[in-house]
């Protein structure tokens, strides 16, 4: 076979991989078995009948999974803003950092007094499964709405624990090859830095992206989704030389640039989304090819895998970080949702390479563990994640499809274009246009209505749930008319 030849039969084997697993995400929402734990499986049984597929080296797989990281952290952050994390700041960073901390430190006394674990191996495997993963609660949750903060505590903490995780374990590592010093303080020392340094250039970098966003055009459409992207990865690069968490770094980033209103909003979501999408697959598949499962199905690494996700499961979440969540005010039933809806997932596999890739003693079969413990994470806890909502009342809506669009386009951004949502028991439920209290200074220019638009005129009555697209002076605040009364 030629080396053309060749090249041609990768391209049509990626071809069809990437369209098998556009499949698997249809096939996942079927069964209801979350598409990462599709990727995983499919992976890792990929890799014992192909061996070749098992051998890419460890290095290039984190090198990969980092990248996929990178664009799904910063889509994440742009798809809760600013607004919905400044709701939920308090909470979601201090159960992404303590929640982490006390998961770590649990997990780790677990394994070295009732599995035997030795303490190295219990402390890397405490930081390895410590934090959920933004791509599988991004998947699980990205299609549908969360009435109240429970969904954003969720989506922000996976997105903040990540780099708290993939932190802890770099100073674990650092600590664990005795680089001089005590291990301990170095270890501490190393943590604070990367959170300190990626959190402000990530805060740097956010607030100037923004102006860039706003005030900055250029000369085609396609550059402006590309601006954002390559300013993510340039973030993640800086942070990463300052000896910060470049993640944490690309998450503060999306989360301060994604309210900003600037030309071509719309496209650049749609372009992080695809992205993100794409990543995830990329990302799963590449850790599910590093997993051999003649090792996970050892009984030494399934056992106390299984073990460990039970108890990380029913246990130490709902009691460590249940009371952590303890000051923050929630309803009993969202308390239980976010307890019990910490997924696992990439990350935490990403960390296993890691370790393995360290070379320390008993590192494959603790990648093995990890492995055990997400896929059981995934399957279960993602797959149950709807029904918890409904158990608990926590008002989750499956966001339908709208692939049609209708509308204009300017060459200045108008002037007090604003977008509401009709509360039941508003003012405006009931009402009709020409009786709404807008004013002369205001006017609805569209209602969508059950996914359909709404033929309009003043005698056209508003309904609960109606979407409303008004024009009004910017000075005037109608929102109002449009909540429900407190």
């Amino acid at each position: 076979m030629s080396a053309t030849t060749s090249f041609d039969l990768v391209v049509l084997l990626c071809g069809l991989g990437l369209l098998a697993a556009v499949a698997a995400n249809a096939v996942g929402s079927r069964l209801r078995i979350p598409a990462p734990a599709l990727f995983l499986v499919v992976a890792a049984a990929a890799s014992d009948l192909v061996p070749a597929l098992g051998r890419i080296p460890l290095l290039t797989s984190e090198r990969i999974v980092t990248i996929a990281l990178i664009l799904i952290l910063f889509d994440g952050g742009m798809h809760i803003g600013w607004r919905r994390f400044r709701a939920a700041a308090g909470a979601t960073t201090w159960v992404g950092v303590a929640g982490t901390a006390v998961t770590a430190a649990a997990i780790a006394l677990l394994c070295r007094f009732a599995l035997g674990i030795d303490w190295q191996a219990a402390l890397l495997l405490g930081a390895a499964l410590s934090p959920t993963d933004p791509a599988v609660v991004f998947s699980v949750l990205g299609d549908r709405d969360i009435r109240g903060r429970s969904g954003t505590i969720l989506e922000g903490e996976s997105g903040v624990n990540d780099p708290v995780g993939i932190a802890l374990l770099a100073a674990l590592l650092v600590a664990g090859n005795g680089h001089g010093g005590d291990p301990f303080v170095g270890g501490i020392v190393e943590f604070l830095l990367q959170m300190a340094v990626g959190g402000a250039v990530g805060a740097a970098g956010g607030l100037l992206l923004g102006v860039l966003v706003r005030r900055v055009r250029l000369p085609n459409e396609s550059l402006y989704p590309l601006r954002s992207l390559a300013f993510a990865v340039l973030l993640y690069g800086a942070a990463a030389l300052l000896h910060g968490s470049g993640f944490l770094a690309v998450f503060v980033a999306g989360i301060l640039v994604g309210d900003a209103r600037g030309p071509y909003r719309a496209e650049v979501r749609r372009f992080t989304n695809g992205l993100s999408s794409l990543a995830e697959i990329v990302a799963f598949t590449v850790l599910g090819f590093s997993v051999s499962w003649s090792a996970v199905l050892r009984p030494d690494a399934l056992l106390p895998g299984l073990l460990l996700a039970v108890v990380l499961i029913v246990v130490i979440r709902p009691l460590l970080v249940g009371a952590l969540l303890a000051p923050i005010r929630l309803q009993l039933g969202e308390r239980a949702f976010v307890l019990l809806a910490g997924l696992k997932g990439a990350v935490p596999i990403l960390l296993g390479v890691m370790i393995r890739e360290s070379g320390l003693p008993g590192a494959e079969r603790v990648a093995s563990i990890v492995f055990v413990v997400v896929l059981v994470s995934v399957v279960v806890q993602g797959g149950l994640t709807p029904q918890l909502a409904a158990w608990f009342r926590v008002p989750m809506r499956q966001v339908e499809q709208q692939p049609f669009v209708a509308g204009l386009r300017f060459e200045e951004e108008p002037r007090g274009v604003q977008h509401f949502s009709v509360a039941h028991g508003s003012a405006a439920e009931g009402a009709s246009l020409g009786d709404l209290l807008l004013g002369e200074r205001g006017w609805v220019s569209l209602v969508r209505r059950d996914g359909r638009a709404v033929r309009l005129s003043g005698r056209t009555r508003l309904e609960a749930g109606d979407e409303v697209l008004a024009f009004a002076d910017p000075e005037l605040d109608v929102s109002e008319l449009f909540e429900a009364p407190r």
